[in-house]
């Protein structure tokens, strides 16, 4: 027996009891024993992604702008014969390579894990009994049940139950979902919209249809609003160093100096000014966020979604599993006409299926099983054909034989649609209708009941009342997340009155609005009404998608939590979609963010998280500003006013160096979130960023003087003192710019003051002893640590100043456009 024997042809057109002969199988599925040996002998059910070449991955570091830029200067520093200068550029370079690399490698081990932890599960019968197994450790010939919400784990010949609908738009590009009979093929990857059935698995991993056709890129990762501002201000930075290169070149030009030195000296100021570290930062910042948020329990699909939780200020939640339990059991039984409470049970019971694992009919059966006589007549019973729910009927159904021999059919499903279905007359459509609003006004979910013990002639038995209770910590949670700044949005498709009930349980408010308070009206009405509700009932998939659309068209950051294959698009369209605990492989798909832990206290925690996120970032962002600001200004008007290079190329090189290696540190910092979602306002950051960058300038020129004028050092000496100064001063800078108060209102971490004060005593060796430039001494040394500390005293409660400034006058920059992250 070969896998590959099967041609998709075959597959195609051969019955499906044939296929059985052709795999053995059996109606039992496969024994343990059996399925391990074809694991061994056709490997996993997946597609190995292609595995890139070490050397290769490492070498890629070597190519593009910034490495073309240093590469250059390091080759121009050869034909000028400054080989201590070519050998720190060599090794600049390598380290960048080196860190982007390893960062590389880390966050790939990293989407591993998150992998492993995604992983599918197929319901698969071994040995007799159904069972849920790994979808990777299925193998030709296992039998499978897949159902609506299922993505289908492998290629599959149906053999039983009525019809799938299934979503082909990831194999064939067709929008428009197919209808999939028994003995048609259903084919790994694509998604079950409608119904349930067993099917054949008949090829795997790269013998599936997806496999063999399936060209594997890598995913284009899209930008969220905060790398976007991120990329800005990259490219901020290289047009101000550029234009500052410019002055530098022309100023030697017009004072004949050699070309080809000016030329050297200007790419390295140009390599102090490219922001080297901003993707390093960035990656390394988001990986250890989503490490973080794993542990936690919410598992990032796209990076990007850390960045919109930060900003996000409406949540539209779900109820049910979300704020409730999801835990439901039966409240109350009502029989209607003749039949007793047990009749009622007997035939909801009967009209369920325990191996699908569904939450209703979990609480049917066990009350079922509490109640007397009725196990009994369960074991008796016989269940010939069963028609699962599916959304569109909205109830499932069920043909059994009897133990007394006879036939009898059995529903449950919406009440409404119950009604319907037995043509109820207007007297007991009225009576079901009042127990309903009965039910609801507990907070209770109604089922309805129907028997037909002759084909088509249907009774209505009775209505269960199903009960899932909120959640101990859903108030508590909620009022955190209005004390975060995100306004809670319940959406459900429960009645109204059962919504209202459990959002005065969790003191989410009395604003309810039933869907159709929305339909049908003047644009400008509906987003007032969509803004100042509390929640919205009786919603639909589509209903969903809108309520999104228009709080995202009022300029809110939206996130959306969902369970369901039919909340797929919307999760899709929110900015941060959250498939919640359980949820089916299809809404985990088009979420963002996969949560591990029921409830919203993990989304609180994510949102938490997310925002010191952002906080680094902003911190990495001021800090990068200010210091390029420092240096290329600082340089630029020591060449064009005094005719004086107040340090060497070796020395930018080298100062560039010692900080953007401690920086990649701001990944750990500790950090005070705000109560707010937060925005990035690129007035603050170039104002405060401005701010320490002159006073780093005004500080450096004061240094500067007193080593001309007052200790009279000569050229070199004075070179290596500012080299010092601005290293030792210049990493300062981040602890000034991760607060909006004084410096020590906030403990920094211990990775990022270790790192930076470790490669400033390495900075005041290299100074003091004279590694590639010319030694100063200790007193020097000592002099530059006191001028820089001095700066920081003076600078960091004038910053507080300015802050004030910013927040009541607007000055300095004019007030612009946020961006939220």
């Amino acid at each position: 027996m070969n896998q590959n024997s099967l041609t998709l042809t075959e597959v195609q057109e051969s019955p499906w009891h044939e296929l059985f002969q052709e795999l053995a199988a059996t109606a039992d599925g496969l024994s343990a024993a059996e399925a391990a040996l074809r694991l061994e002998r056709y490997g996993p059910n997946e597609i190995k992604e292609k595995s890139h070449n070490p050397l290769i991955a490492f070498m890629a570091f070597f190519w593009g702008p910034i490495p073309w830029m240093i590469e250059v200067a390091a080759i121009l520093a050869a034909v000028i014969h400054h080989w201590e200068t070519f050998a720190i550029i060599m090794a600049m370079l390598l380290v960048n390579a080196g860190v982007g690399f390893w960062q590389r490698q880390k966050a790939d081990h990293a989407i591993a894990l998150l992998k492993q932890q995604m992983a599918l599960l197929a319901v698969v019968r071994r040995d007799g009994q159904w069972l849920q197994t790994p979808a990777t450790e299925l193998v030709p010939g296992d039998l499978v049940r897949v159902r609506l919400g299922d993505i289908v784990p492998a290629d599959l010949k149906l053999f039983q139950g009525d019809y799938l609908l299934i979503d082909e738009a990831a194999l064939t590009g067709e929008s428009l979902p197919v209808e999939k009979h028994p003995g048609e093929v259903a084919y790994a990857g694509s998604v079950v919209r409608q119904g349930e059935m067993d099917a054949l698995v008949v090829a795997t991993g790269t013998s599936t249809y997806f496999g063999q056709t399936a060209t594997l890129v890598e995913e284009a990762r899209t930008q969220s609003h905060f790398q976007k501002a991120l990329i800005k201000i990259g490219d901020y930075l290289i047009i101000v160093g550029l234009a500052l290169v410019a002055v530098i070149f022309l100023v030697a030009l017009f004072r004949h100096e050699s070309l080809l030195l000016t030329l050297q000296y200007a790419l390295v100021l140009t390599v102090a000014a490219i922001p080297a570290t901003l993707p390093a930062v960035l990656s390394v910042t988001l990986a250890v966020g989503a490490g973080a948020l794993a542990r936690q329990g919410a598992v990032t699909r796209k990076m990007t979604a850390i960045d919109e939780l930060a900003g996000m200020d409406v949540l539209c939640s779900d109820k049910t599993g979300t704020i409730t339990q999801n835990l439901l059991t039966v409240g109350e039984i009502r029989p209607l006409g003749d039949a007793s409470p047990q009749d009622v049970l007997l035939c909801a019971a009967l009209a369920c299926r325990a191996e699908d694992q569904d939450p209703v009919d979990a609480a049917i059966l066990t009350k079922a099983g509490e109640m007397e006589g009725i196990p009994a007549l369960l074991e008796k019973s016989r269940v010939e054909k069963f028609r699962p729910f599916d959304p569109v009927a909205k109830r499932t159904e069920a043909a059994v034989a009897t133990g007394d021999g006879l036939w009898l059919a059995v529903t449950k499903g919406a009440p409404q649609v119950i009604a319907d279905l037995v043509r109820a007359d207007d007297a007991q459509a009225a009576e079901v209708n009042r127990v309903i609003e009965e039910f609801a006004d507990k907070g209770y979910r109604t089922l309805g009941v129907a028997k037909a013990q002759t084909p088509g002639n249907w009774e209505f038995v009775g209505l269960v009342a199903l009960h899932d209770p909120p959640r101990g910590d859903s108030a508590a949670t909620i009022k955190a997340a209005r004390e975060l700044g995100v306004d809670i949005k319940m959406v459900t498709g429960d009645h109204l009155a059962i919504a209202r009930e459990i959002a005065r349980e969790v003191g989410l408010g009395a604003n309810i609005q039933p869907v159709a308070a929305i339909l049908g009206k003047p644009d400008r009405e509906v987003r007032r009404l969509v803004e100042g509700a509390d929640g919205f009932a009786q919603v639909f998939p589509e209903h969903k998608y809108q309520i999104i659309e228009l709080l995202q068209e009022q300029g809110h950051i939206v996130g959306m939590t969902g369970d369901g294959v039919n909340d797929a698009p919307a999760l899709k369209k929110a900015d941060a979609g959250i498939a919640v605990a359980g949820a089916t492989d299809a809404a985990k798909s088009a979420a963002h963010i996969v949560l591990t832990r029921p409830g919203l206290s993990v989304i609180v925690d994510a949102i938490d998280e997310s925002r010191k996120i952002f906080k680094r970032m902003k911190s990495y962002a001021i800090y990068r500003i200010g210091g390029i600001i420092r240096v290329l200004l600082f340089v630029t008007l020591s060449i064009a006013i005094f005719n004086f290079y107040p340090v060497t190329a070796i020395m930018i090189v080298l100062q560039t160096l010692l900080n953007d290696v401690p920086i990649l540190s701001i990944a750990y910092d500790h950090v005070r979130p705000d109560r707010e979602p937060e925005k990035w306002d690129m007035r603050e950051i170039l104002s405060i960023a401005t701010y320490l960058g002159s006073m780093g300038v005004i500080f450096s020129f004061s240094l500067f003087f007193v080593g001309l004028e007052i200790l009279h050092l000569n050229h070199e000496a004075l070179q290596t003192l500012m080299f010092l100064k601005l290293t030792v001063a210049g990493y300062l800078d981040i602890f000034m710019g991760r607060t909006r108060r004084f410096f020590w209102s906030l403990k920094p971490g211990l990775l990022l003051v270790w790192s930076g004060l470790l490669t400033r005593v390495l900075a005041t060796a290299i100074a003091v002893f004279g590694w590639f430039v010319t030694p100063i001494s200790w007193q020097l040394a000592l002099l530059v640590w006191g001028f820089a500390l001095l700066e920081l005293l003076v600078t960091d409660p004038l910053k507080v100043l300015v802050y004030r400034v910013l927040d009541h006058r607007g000055l300095i920059f004019p007030r612009a456009p946020v961006t939220t992250a």
